[in-house]
């Protein structure tokens, strides 16, 4: 929270930002949970593909929680915090928000913990370097 203004924020790096759309709806109007997550590994395999050093794979996702629906046409910001880099492997916490229709205020949408492993291009695990 901003000491200021006690105002929830993000925390990490704005990493990946997009518009859901009416496409990426359930049967009730809301975006899919699934739409989400895939976004999120979007963002988590950007941040920790830059702290590898090249490509990596996704191996684990951890403590998934979806706090409030989405609806289209929400701008939804997904931020990274990288958490630990490992001997091949990376941890990342990722945060999703959007802003409030009625106000602008920004809104949690759902966090989760990602996990990635470095990998050559015989998709075989490899050292991450220069740490």
């Amino acid at each position: 929270m901003n000491p200021i203004d006690e105002t929830p924020r993000p925390t990490g790096e704005l990493t990946l930002q997009t518009v859901a759309m009416p496409a990426d709806t359930n049967a009730t109007g809301d975006i899919f949970g699934g739409w989400l997550l895939s976004q999120m590994d979007i963002a988590g395999g950007v941040a920790s593909a830059e702290v590898a050093g090249g490509r990596v794979a996704t191996v684990a996702v951890q403590g998934m929680a979806f706090l409030t629906p989405v609806h289209v046409g929400a701008v939804v910001s997904c931020y990274c915090d990288i958490l630990d880099i490992g001997r091949s492997s990376v941890r990342v916490l990722i945060e999703v928000w959007i802003n409030s229709q009625q106000d602008g205020e920004p809104i949690k949408v759902t966090e989760g913990e990602f996990i990635y492993v470095a990998i050559d291009n015989a998709k075989r695990t490899r050292a991450i370097t220069g740490q």
